[in-house]
């Protein structure tokens, strides 16, 4: 009989790369290198991708940088709390479109683009659609509070999460890179596009394409 050993010993080095190859691909999954989030697979969010496809072509000049969802994203249940100190979460808004913006005082960007967001509230805002506008100041309560009084921004709804934890929760899936941060959200909490930086939000470009995510205007693709 043929002595088996030197088959088992040429064995010995496939099995040490295969759990060395296994242990690597564990440490880049727990770390996160060269790897990405996957998205949800929310069938729910189905319907927000179409919409999404369907207003791209809206997505040019004062509002050329939103990215367009691919792939079906249920946003987390964002908490937070309104002018009076009581919870809201993004589920209490299912039904209406959004167009979800994180801010903060400290943030110039957010400051020059607050009154395009307040006039967007007062044009468009109502059954089907809402800017929902959330401070994350983690200081001084009383700040961003006074910046909108002396700007007269009284169109806007005051949110606000103190702990900033909705930047963390939309950063843990890749929604916040940085401030501002906006979100367009459908009724059901699915993503239809995001945007890292500041946008004209009253411009007619966004005017058009927020109406068409609404449904409120036919666009013209």
């Amino acid at each position: 009989m043929l002595d088996q050993k030197p088959s088992a010993t040429r064995r010995i080095p496939l099995v040490i790369a295969t759990v060395a190859i296994g242990g690597l691909a564990g440490f880049a999954a727990l770390y996160g290198f060269g790897l990405s989030r996957a998205p949800s697979g929310d069938p729910t969010c189905k319907a927000a991708v179409a919409t999404a496809q369907k207003i791209a072509p809206l997505a040019h000049g004062e509002v050329a940088a939103l990215t367009m969802a691919s792939a079906p994203l249920k946003l987390p249940d964002l908490a937070f709390e309104d002018s009076d100190g009581k919870p809201k979460k993004l589920s209490d808004f299912r039904g209406k479109t959004l167009l979800v913006n994180l801010w903060a005082t400290w943030c110039v960007p957010c400051r020059k683009e607050m009154p395009a967001l307040d006039e967007l509230q007062g044009k468009l805002s109502g059954p089907n659609f809402e800017v929902v506008a959330i401070n994350i100041d983690t200081r001084d309560p009383e700040k961003p509070k006074s910046f909108l009084k002396e700007a007269n921004l009284t169109r806007l709804g005051y949110f606000s999460d103190q702990k900033a934890k909705v930047f963390q929760d939309l950063k843990a899936v890749g929604r916040a890179l940085g401030m501002p941060t906006s979100v367009l959200v459908d009724p059901q909490g699915c993503e239809i596009a995001t945007i890292a930086g500041p946008a004209e939000w009253a411009s007619e470009d966004a005017l058009k394409l927020i109406r068409a995510a609404t449904g409120k205007a036919a666009a013209s693709l």
